[in-house]
């Protein structure tokens, strides 16, 4: 019944029209659920991995295969190497990872992405986003620990892989988003490392009418720089704004802007080969987007727009701007887009260089096929994998295969493989 109310409210509007046609004031093109706009993919077979999860967020691999898994709710699962026999994929008990950030579960917040540090195998640094605070007065905080990986010998199995657990110790706050917002919505976030080894960390904008934070309505704060709500932030390893971003001049929390001009970015992931960041990001009622992200960008939220309010009501009659960035392709309806992956594997050729962005509202996994442009690389056609649930993480893994995290209260780690 959403999606359906979604469809016609959405349609009424001339950024819709039929299919794929590009807007009026804009050159991106407009993505939809119709057949003719995202068919089906096909060679493919989706298998389960892990299953019983709560509200799984986001996950990371260790160097020996073994991975971590964050829930909405607050844990941290480890799960062992040894658990993704090729003969055992089904049944995995996965280990809470003990001393993990303190996080709160706050509507759409709690315990969000996780990343290794680039130097994990010297370091065994572990980046965590999480809320705290709680219904009156809370934030995005990005945190680190080291991780420890604890081998017992009891009750092992003569010729079996010993049972392996882990802890994060030594954890620290290095960055909080301000000014505190109340609610539950919008925290963002997600974490990617640049080559030169500082981190970008996307922050909602705080929450949707009425809203205040600081002083403004929360979505007027992704055009303002004296706030983190609705902006990529850069920030070296240990927290600190690198000397060379965009607006370092600021002495306020300003320093730390990547781009801005975001509502609401839950995918992110950069091209080895390229260095492009890409970010995807849910729009109101219609009109998620996927971005290039390029740093000093003004990305248009709320002044320049595909979307609507959820009563129907217009957000901005402009859906481009002089001096704001279009997107590289918008959808309508909803992805409700959520994790994004650039793949680069050897098991799917005929997707290598293309992105995989996951859609909560849409319960799929969309395939953004990418192609060179004047302006570098341009979306030129979107393809279809449908899931029975929401689609919460998107990521590649170690053996060059996809993997889908649920967001369910039953939720699974599944892995998209060769057919």
């Amino acid at each position: 019944m959403l999606r359906a109310t979604l469809a016609v409210l959405l349609c009424a509007l001339p950024a819709c029209g039929q299919g794929a046609s590009p807007a009026t004031e804009g050159p991106s093109p407009i993505f939809s659920d119709n057949e003719q706009d995202a068919p089906k993919a096909d060679g493919y077979r989706v298998e389960t991995v892990i299953e019983g999860l709560r509200h799984p967020w986001g996950m990371a691999w260790l160097p020996d295969g073994s991975m971590l898994i964050t829930e909405r709710g607050g844990r941290v699962l480890f799960v062992d190497s040894a658990q993704f026999k090729k003969d055992n994929p089904f049944v995995v008990t996965p280990d809470e990872v003990r001393g993990a950030p303190e996080s709160s579960q706050l509507g759409q917040g709690g315990m969000m992405d996780v990343a290794l540090h680039p130097d994990f195998a010297n370091n065994n640094l572990v980046y965590f986003t999480h809320a705290t605070g709680d219904a009156r007065a809370n934030r995005t905080v990005l945190s680190r620990g080291t991780l420890t990986i604890l081998t017992g010998d009891e009750d092992d199995i003569p010729g079996q892989p010993l049972s392996k657990s882990a802890r994060i110790e030594n954890v620290e706050e290095l960055f909080r988003a301000t000014p505190d917002k109340p609610g539950g919505q919008h925290f963002g976030s997600r974490i990617v490392w640049l080559p030169d080894g500082t981190l970008l960390l996307s922050i909602g904008d705080g929450g949707n009418p009425p809203t205040r934070v600081g002083g403004r309505l929360a979505r007027d704060n992704p055009q303002h720089l004296d706030n983190a709500w609705g902006k990529v932030l850069r920030l070296n390893d240990d927290g600190t704004a690198p000397a060379d971003n965009p607006f370092a001049d600021r002495e306020d929390v300003g320093r730390f802007v990547y781009s801005y001009g975001h509502r609401n970015i839950q995918g992110m992931a950069i091209d080895p080969a390229t260095g492009h960041v890409w970010a995807t990001e849910h729009g109101a009622l219609g009109g998620d987007e996927l971005n290039r992200i390029e740093p000093g960008k003004n990305y248009g939220w709320p002044k320049a727009t595909h979307s609507v309010h959820y009563t129907g009501q217009v957000i901005s009659e402009h859906v481009s701007l002089p001096g704001m960035v279009d997107p590289a392709c918008v959808w309508t309806p909803v992805l409700a887009a959520s994790g994004l992956a650039l793949y680069t594997g050897e098991a799917f050729p005929q997707w290598q260089g293309d992105l995989f962005a996951g859609g909560l509202i849409a319960r799929q996994v969309r395939r953004v096929m990418l192609a060179d442009g004047d302006d570098g690389p341009r979306v030129s056609g979107n393809q279809t994998l449908p899931f029975d649930a929401r689609v919460r993480d998107v990521r590649q893994g170690p053996d060059g295969l996809l993997y889908v995290l649920t967001d369910q209260r039953d939720g699974a780690l599944l892995r998209i493989a060769p057919e």
